[in-house]
C-alpha cells in the first residue's frame, strides 16, 4: 500500500539537502567523471574536520571523565550516522581491549539494522529517550546525526539533559536543532552532497572522521598505549599475535627472539612484557610493577604508567655492570 505523504513544515533546509553545483549534470557524465566528481567532493572533508579540533578535543576528555569515572559512553544514532557508532565501539574492543561497559552503540531499529535499512526507526524519540532513562549517573550520550535533527537522537539527547548527564552532538549540519540539547556541538560543515541529500558520502566520512579522533585520542588519555604502541590489543589471531611481538620489539628496541621469550614469560602481556624488558627484570617483577602502576588519565606524560612501573623495577632490581 502506497502510504500518504504530506507536505512538510519542516522542509530539507540543511546543507547536505542542497543542491551541488559540481554534480547536477552528474548522470551525462562518463564513468571516470562520475569518479572524479566525487572524490574531488571528499577533498574538503579533512579541511571541515579540522576546524572542528578544539571541539573533538573537548568531546574527548568528557569521553575520559566519564571512562574514568566507571561510566559508559553511549553512541546514539539512526542509518549510515548510527551504523558508524557501532562500527567504532566494536573495534575498541580488540584495539584497546574496551567493552561495552565502556562504549556502547545504540542503533535506531536495533542490531539488525546494521545490515538491514530500517530508515522509518528514526523517528521514534522514545526510544532514544529510554537509552538515556537507563544510563548510569556518571555516563555521557554523544549523538549521531547527520542532519543534526532525527528524532531517535533527540530523544536520548534531551533524556540526557534531563538527567544532568553530559552530551556531545556529532552532525554535519551548521544549523543542527539538537545542538541546544548538547554540551558539545560538533559541527564540521560537509556542504552538498554530490548526490542531494546522501549522506552516506561526505557527511558519513567527516562522521568517522571525527569518531576516529574522538575515541583514538580518548584511549591514548586512558593509558591502551605505549608511544604510539597498542599495547592493549587483543591477540586473536596470527598477525596480531606476530604484532605483539613486533610492538615489543619497537617499544623496547630488542629482538624478534627477546621479544617473544618475554612475552611468553608474561603469560602473553604486552604490558608486563614490556616493562620487562625496559627494567631488564623478570616477569614476576614486571607484574608487581605494572600492578603498582595502574593506567590513570591524570598521570601526565605517562597515562598507561609503563614508564613509571619500568623505573621502579629498574630500581628495585639493579643492573650491576661489570
Amino acid at each position: 500500500m502506497t502510504p500518504h505523504i504530506e507536505p512538510q513544515d519542516d522542509t530539507l533546509e540543511w546543507s547536505t539537502e542542497q543542491l551541488n553545483p559540481a554534480s547536477v549534470d552528474l548522470d551525462t557524465r562518463p564513468t571516470a567523471e562520475i569518479v572524479g566528481i566525487l572524490l574531488a567532493a571528499d577533498t574538503a572533508v579533512a579541511a571541515a574536520v579540522s576546524a572542528m579540533a578544539d571541539r573533538i578535543a573537548a568531546a574527548t576528555d568528557l569521553v575520559v571523565s566519564a571512562i574514568a569515572a566507571g561510566g559508559t559512553v553511549h553512541y546514539v544514532g539512526s542509518g549510515t550516522s548510527g551504523r558508524l557508532g557501532v562500527l567504532d565501539a566494536v573495534e575498541l574492543w580488540p584495539t584497546f581491549h574496551v567493552d561495552e561497559s565502556q562504549v556502547c552503540a545504540h542503533l535506531a531499529g536495533g542490531i539488525e539494522a546494521m545490515t538491514r535499512a530500517t530508515e522509518g526507526a528514526e523517528d521514534d524519540e522514545e526510544a532514544g529517550a529510554s537509552i538515556a532513562a537507563a544510563a548510569g549517573d556518571s555516563d555521557v550520550v554523544i549523538g549521531l546525526a547527520a542532519s543534526g535533527r532525527t528524532p531517535f537522537v533527540r530523544g536520548a539527547l534531551a533524556e540526557a539533559r534531563r538527567r544532568g548527564l553530559r552530551t556531545v552532538l556529532i552532525s554535519t549540519n551548521p544549523a543542527a536543532p539538537l545542538a541546544d540539547l548538547s554540551d558539545v556541538a560538533i559541527l564540521p560543515d560537509t556542504g552538498p552532497e554530490v548526490l542531494t541529500g546522501s549522506t552516506r558520502l561526505k557527511a558519513a566520512t567527516a562522521q568517522k572522521m571525527v569518531l576516529n579522533a574522538m575515541s583514538t585520542a580518548a584511549m591514548v588519555r586512558l593509558g591502551k598505549t605505549y608511544s604510539n604502541l597498542m599495547i592493549d590489543m587483543i591477540p586473536s589471531n596470527e598477525k596480531l599475535q606476530a604484532r605483539s611481538v613486533r610492538m615489543l620489539e619497537q617499544g623496547a628496541g630488542v629482538g624478534a627472539e627477546q621479544a617473544a621469550a618475554a612475552l611468553n614469560a608474561a603469560g602473553g602481556s604486552v604490558r608486563i612484557a614490556l616493562v620487562s624488558l625496559l627494567a631488564g627484570v623478570d616477569a614476576d617483577t614486571a607484574a608487581q610493577s605494572v600492578a603498582a602502576h595502574p593506567a590513570d588519565p591524570c598521570r601526565p606524560g605517562d597515562p598507561s604508567g609503563l614508564r613509571a612501573a619500568a623505573a621502579q623495577a629498574r630500581s628495585a632490581s639493579p643492573t650491576v655492570r661489570l
